[in-house]
């Protein structure tokens, strides 16, 4: 009986393993310096969704947050619960209904925004010089893959980079 050849792996394997990796990793720091301001992760996506584009419908929100949309409509719950988000129609087309940051919404997403900063400082510090280049790649792949992504950190690069 002969031996099975070995199998072969694409070259790009462990590229992609170590960019999900660290984006797991990065996920993971993000929501530990934000829950020492009282929120998390997904939160401060949905936040700074609406802080950037106004109001959103709940499909928008959910594709900007990277969840699953039963899961952004609890999160969007606890939320207008916290009175950080509300729920209006839309005045274009009443039947939709649009997701709105509140004043104190705003607020909490300056305070969770510096939290956020912290982290990105390190992560831009490890890049020194090629912080840019892994941002215009990161840019690349987002536009490449048609997903919205996480924005919060796009936009803490651009206001603070």
């Amino acid at each position: 009986m002969s031996e099975p050849a070995e199998h072969v792996r694409p070259s790009g394997d462990e590229s992609l393993r170590l960019l999900c990796a660290v984006g797991r990793t990065l996920d993971q720091e993000l929501d530990e310096a934000l829950r020492g301001c009282g929120s998390d992760v997904d939160q401060w996506r949905v936040l700074g969704l609406l802080a950037s584009r106004g109001g959103c419908t709940m499909s928008v929100v959910a594709e900007h947050a990277l969840l699953l949309a039963p899961r952004a409509t609890k999160l969007v719950d606890r939320m207008t619960a916290a009175n950080l988000v509300h729920r209006r129609p839309d005045v274009v087309d009443r039947r939709r209904v649009l997701v709105v940051a509140t004043g104190r919404g705003r607020a909490a997403l300056a305070e969770w925004d510096a939290a956020a900063a912290g982290v990105l400082d390190r992560y831009r510090d490890l890049l020194g010089s090629d912080a840019a280049l892994f941002d215009d790649v990161l840019r690349r792949l987002q536009d490449a893959t048609g997903r919205a992504g996480a924005p919060g950190l796009a936009r803490l690069a651009t206001t603070e980079g």
